[in-house]
């Protein structure tokens, strides 16, 4: 169980908030949306962990420059976030790695229903909202985003598990909060929706990192020797998902202080 201390704020650097998990075996910390800098250190039953200040200090000003940074990216995203609109007509949500503007009328009928259709400005995405649906646009949003992302990603696992000589034996599309897909030694993997709000060399880049899982676990050279052999470029599609991760995770938000996710170091 996780214990969450209220907000320290140490002379000359950002307030932060200190959360203990006996999961932790050494500091760790996070910028996240909501909470702002999180230090996560060991229980304080743990030896060396009853008093952690003067690691925590140290630790962040030796990450200062990355803190920084990330603070100031995360605050720029929100205001970006919130000028594109929400979850309104007339707004812009990312799709497929694109912008496109969100279009909202009121239909008759048992469902909502979205099409995707080119405008004279770009692209579009045009919603057809029942009444019982108009208090929940982001769930329809949902929906229609998963249905696609799995169609996405099974396309992509057809095109590279027989070349990678790997088996996928269940394939679950969900919705995690700290990564983009995972794999386990039966064969068994499971990839974020939101990857298809990303462009698609991101979403076949995440599809061909966890079918090479199921060759090489871990992450030594062998793994990223077999990763390169299909995606060549993946460092570059990579480096985009953590750049964009608080866009996606908060694409359904009215506003993006109320995404999930987070970045870390440690």
């Amino acid at each position: 169980m996780q214990h969450l201390a209220p907000p320290v704020a140490p002379v000359g650097a950002p307030p932060y908030l200190l959360r203990r998990s006996p999961r932790s075996r050494r500091l760790r910390i996070t910028i996240d949306p909501k909470l702002g800098l999180v230090v996560t250190v060991p229980p304080a039953t743990r030896r060396g962990w009853a008093r952690p200040e003067r690691q925590i200090d140290e630790f962040l000003r030796s990450r200062e420059v990355w803190i920084r940074r990330h603070l100031e990216r995360q605050s720029r995203q929100r205001a970006e976030l919130a000028a594109r609109g929400g979850l309104n007509d007339g707004a812009s949500i990312r799709y497929r790695g694109e912008l496109h503007r969100l279009r909202i009328v009121p239909g008759q009928g048992r469902r909502s229903t979205i099409a995707r259709v080119g405008g004279e400005s770009g692209d579009e995405l045009h919603v057809t909202l029942v009444s019982r649906d108009r208090e929940r646009l982001d769930r329809v949003l949902e929906t229609w985003f998963r249905e696609r992302a799995r169609v996405a990603i099974d396309a992509e696992i057809a095109r590279h598990a027989a070349a990678l000589a790997v088996t996928a034996r269940a394939v679950a599309v969900r919705d995690p909060r700290s990564r983009w897909g995972s794999a386990s030694r039966e064969g068994r993997l499971m990839f974020s929706w939101r990857l298809v709000l990303a462009p698609p060399d991101a979403l076949e880049t995440v599809v061909v990192h966890e079918l090479a899982h199921l060759r090489v676990f871990g992450h030594g050279p062998r793994f990223w020797q077999v990763v390169a052999t299909r995606r060549p470029d993946h460092l570059v599609w990579r480096r985009w998902l953590r750049s964009h991760s608080l866009e996606l995770h908060a694409a359904l938000a009215d506003h993006a202080a109320e995404a999930a996710t987070a970045v870390s170091a440690g």
